[in-house]
């Protein structure tokens, strides 16, 4: 094993001069991706409609082009799902990245080959190439990756089958030989449709495996790690993976899970990288042990826009490529990929820390927001509130939700559901500290909250442990897909929460 280390270590490192590549030339490698993307599907239905042939730079694309969200996109990728092709992208189109919609129940984000062999793949090795590059001395292959994934289902269309599912499913059921022989569990536990299942049979399979790196989403790899010692009855994973070296983690804001992490693992050898990859796509990866800013990948094949926050609700927004965005400012992003997204908007919103090379914050997303009362409260002002109030009461988090109390008496309020694997010491201090904190780093609710004008202080509710586990099994959404909604601007889900709490009491 030691030598298959040292040549597959070395053939990772290899990529870093490709990367160097694209972090020296970032404008000219998206340029080149603008127009291998609209030359390749000129010929496609959308192709045609919007004039492909003709584009030779930026302006001209924005302009023939208008900003696409799942529902304008929709009738395609239905018609493709059925079999047609040649409709977004040139090359035949069968799986389907199946997402959490909005308006839509489900969302199915199209998949080509070129997409997962070009995106996904090279996010996975370049994620291992950031390891090795940081860790001269990394053991990453002499055990498995240990790696959370969903499930997927064919879809029977007369004659034409198509499949959809999770993109890790995807990505498990597609991998090449080489990343399947370092991968794990056996992927008829790692493809199994039901949850709980899966995760008791993953705990039982792993528990005695080399383990040397995890991959996944906090929220869920935090119930299997748990299981994990409670089958071998310790307290701590390095009794069980002393070579674990690094954990891939994205999906959520890592912020309020490190320190149970650092806990758990009690190791302090072991990495955190942050990784930002979804459904649409994969875009981002911590590429400095240092700092959780990720930098932002130019040559996946994908064409990145950018709609400053500012503009978000208006009818045309402006957008910026890449050589037009500025530092410190939050920006709603664009893609453009080899799978067919035209001009699509994510629904994430992002920060760039970097220009040179281009790193990154996620900030939050466009729909996750509270802004009830004018207080424009974003998901990175509530993590960072989060993680002090714990750090100053000595708390762990494990899930949460927040959502307005409309205005009584001229004025409101945020009520928030907290499910603690460790309460804080003092929950009046620790609420405290959450309300001080957001007013330090978001103006807008400091001024909603100044004399409690607008906003009172903070309702906090401490939830029972599994309260959120169990409203996500009450409807159907456990799985690495599936996530707590954080920030909400009605009461839907907080309400949704409690009557399950009603239900489990």
């Amino acid at each position: 094993m030691a030598i298959l280390n040292s040549i597959a270590s070395w053939l990772m490192k290899k990529r870093m001069h490709q990367i160097e590549l694209f972090m020296k030339y970032p404008h000219d490698v998206q340029n080149e991706w603008l127009l291998n993307l609209t030359s390749s599907a000129h010929k496609t239905e959308f192709g045609k409609a919007h004039h492909f042939k003709s584009i030779t730079n930026y302006e001209q694309f924005k302009q023939q082009v208008p900003i696409q969200g799942y529902e304008s996109l929709k009738p395609l990728i239905e018609r493709t799902r059925r079999g047609e092709q040649n409709l977004l992208w040139h090359t035949d189109i069968k799986w389907f990245a199946k997402s959490s919609g909005t308006t839509d129940k489900s969302k199915y984000i199209p998949v080509s080959k070129e997409f997962l062999d070009g995106c996904h793949y090279n996010g996975g090795r370049d994620m291992i190439t950031f390891q090795c590059i940081n860790n001269a001395d990394t053991k990453l292959f002499t055990g498995k990756n240990l790696a959370l994934g969903g499930s997927f289902k064919t879809d029977n269309f007369g004659d034409h089958h198509s499949y959809h599912g999770d993109v890790s499913a995807i990505i498990i059921q597609n991998l090449p030989m080489w990343a399947e022989y370092f991968r794990a569990p056996d992927v008829n536990i790692a493809l199994m449709d039901n949850w709980e299942d899966k995760l008791e049979k993953m705990a039982l399979s792993m528990a005695d495996e080399n383990v040397t790196s995890l991959a996944g989403v906090p929220s869920w790899m935090l119930v299997l790690i748990k299981r994990i010692l409670e089958l071998k009855k310790v307290d701590d994973l390095k009794d069980i993976w002393p070579n674990l070296e690094v954990y891939f983690h994205g999906g959520v804001s890592f912020t309020p899970y490190k320190e149970l992490f650092e806990k758990l693992f009690n190791n302090n050898n072991v990495a955190y990288m942050q990784l930002y990859s979804a459904s649409e796509g994969f875009f981002g990866i911590q590429d400095e042990r240092v700092s959780n800013e990720m930098l932002l990948m130019l040559d996946y094949g994908i064409y990145y826009e950018f709609i400053p926050v500012s503009e978000l609700q208006k009818e045309n927004p402006k957008t910026y490529n890449l050589s037009e965005v500025q530092k410190d400012k939050d920006y709603a992003m664009l893609i453009s990929t080899n799978a067919g997204l035209w001009r699509y908007q994510v629904g994430d919103t992002i920060r760039f820390t970097n220009l040179s090379p281009y790193r990154f914050i996620i900030t939050g997303r466009t729909k996750q927001h509270i802004n009830v009362f004018g207080e424009e409260l974003m998901i990175h002002n509530v993590e960072l509130a989060l993680k002090t109030a714990c750090e100053k009461t000595k708390a762990h988090i494990i899930d949460f939700t927040v959502a307005p109390v409309f205005m009584t008496d001229n004025t409101g309020a945020h009520e928030w559901l907290i499910e603690f694997d460790q309460e804080p010491n003092n929950l009046d201090f620790f609420i405290s500290v959450l309300d001080d904190t957001l007013k330090h780093i978001n103006s807008d609710y400091e001024a909603k909250r100044f004399n409690n004008y607008v906003l009172q202080k903070p309702v906090i509710n401490l939830l029972p442990k599994n309260s959120f586990y169990n409203w996500l099994k009450a409807n159907n959404k456990l799985g690495g897909q599936f996530k707590v909604p954080r920030l909400s601007n009605d009461r839907n889900t907080l309400e949704d929460v409690k009557r399950s709490l009603l239900k489990h009491a």
